[in-house]
């Protein structure tokens, strides 16, 4: 019999108490036994929304998820492991540019990633525009890839702190998503588990990121870097900006083809500008001393893609997916943009057909937007600012009427806000 009882467990909490090491392994093993019911866990989850989890709460909780499966064991690589994880954005196909350009540095890059959900665009679905590419591998065809290319993107495999999957299903319907300590553990411990040396965190902070505010985004990046440190993970975080889209591109694969670019010494200079400062912060995390801008301007980056596309299944000269159904969206009179609102041009790309609402939605791989202007540049009335494109005259119509707020202008210069916004360290 056990001396533990899941009422106890989530009135300690819900009081304002600290769970014990032992509470929180039962309550966790005995979730996945399927001795403790999704109510229960569900009413834990409110508690520590409200009531937190101190370090060593979280570091337990952390623990456990990990413990729940598997480790994907990286060891006797001939090059170091590095990794990136974004917190999510409007625009942010960094992920394509990075593994690679790393990869072409000398480090491997076991990236895994995940899908897309509401406005913010997931990798693997960018990535499946591209004809005959797979997002699952075995364990055995990542280490393979890793030494033989240098980088793979794939889905994180069923067996990595499987207790995550059931507890964001939990949070997802239960409004308890936005929790620092939840956030932290669902993310560092699949980190965690993917066996990495070192670790770079992309935390998006702005109108289009998941979290709006600067000092709750310095304490997720804050948290994560404390979690993967202590767990034997070298860990920085960027906190980075992401109150307009990143680049030009939004949609899937749309995407692609401006990563391409990127990777080929062109695209915008925003994109290459994050994606260069990530690239010199995992290089520096594994002791390797290159530049990472002339493995871009080389060819070096884009070769490495090809193969990373290649060895995946993907035809990396394959004509990507075109919405059949195009518009643009024109300013209505003259002036300097302000502001171009991540958030709403996030959402117009998802209603166009680019996102989903559910996890288990199909995306259109040809639908999304390309920004014409950005911040601080001055614009005609009637000159395009957006092109759209989807799959029927529907989709078309709701991601339109979406811009309508997306562009403020004005007659004031705009201040460009930097990109990178802060780098955090343990």
């Amino acid at each position: 019999m056990s001396t533990f009882s899941a009422v106890d467990v989530i009135t300690t909490k819900r009081d304002g108490g600290a769970l014990g090491d032992d509470a929180i392994t039962w309550m966790l093993d005995a979730y996945m036994r399927g001795d403790v019911a999704d109510e229960q866990m569900s009413a834990l989850l409110m508690a520590i929304f409200f009531n937190g989890l101190d370090p060593r709460e979280l570091l337990t909780w952390t623990d456990r998820m990990i413990a729940s499966g598997e480790r994907l064991d990286l060891k006797g690589l001939s090059r170091p492991t590095v990794d990136k994880h974004s917190t999510g954005g409007v625009g942010d196909k960094i992920s394509l540019i990075l593994a690679p350009l790393v990869a072409a540095c000398g480090a491997a890059v076991p990236q895994l990633s995940g899908r897309g959900l509401g406005h913010t665009g997931g990798t693997l679905d960018k990535l499946e525009s591209i004809p005959g590419w797979r997002a699952l591998l075995s364990n055995e065809e990542i280490r393979d890839q890793l030494e033989d290319v240098g980088a793979v993107i794939c889905a994180a495999g069923q067996g990595l702190a499987p207790v995550d999957r059931r507890l964001y299903a939990l949070r997802d319907v239960t409004g308890t998503v936005e929790s620092i300590p939840l956030i932290s553990s669902s993310i560092m411990s699949k980190k965690i588990a993917e066996g990495t040396n070192a670790l770079v965190l992309d935390v998006k902070v702005g109108r289009g990121a998941f979290i709006k505010s600067h000092d709750r985004a310095l304490q997720l990046a804050q948290t994560m870097v404390s979690l993967g440190t202590d767990h034997g993970v070298a860990t920085v975080a960027q906190l980075t900006s992401m109150n307009q889209p990143l680049g030009r591109a939004v949609g899937n694969a749309l995407e692609v083809i401006e990563s391409v670019d990127v990777l080929r010494g062109a695209g915008p200079n925003d994109v290459r500008e994050l994606t260069l400062s990530l690239a010199r912060t995992m290089l520096e995390l594994v002791g390797i001393d290159t530049d990472p801008a002339s493995k871009l301007d080389d060819g070096s980056a884009y070769g490495v893609y090809r193969a990373m596309i290649e060895a995946q299944g993907g035809d990396p000269d394959a004509q990507l997916a075109e919405g059949s159904h195009k518009d643009v969206f024109l300013a209505p009179q003259d002036g300097i943009i302000q502001q171009m609102d991540a958030l709403d041009v996030g959402v117009a790309a998802w209603r166009l057909g680019a996102g989903r609402a559910r996890k288990e939605d199909p995306v259109s791989a040809g639908a999304g937007i390309v920004c014409l202007a950005r911040v601080g540049e001055f614009v005609e009335a009637g000159q395009p600012l957006f092109e759209l494109f989807a799959d029927d005259d529907e989709h078309l119509a709701r991601g339109r009427d979406t811009l309508a707020t997306a562009v403020v202008l004005g007659e004031e210069p705009v201040i460009h806000e930097p990109v990178l916004l802060e780098r955090i360290s343990k």
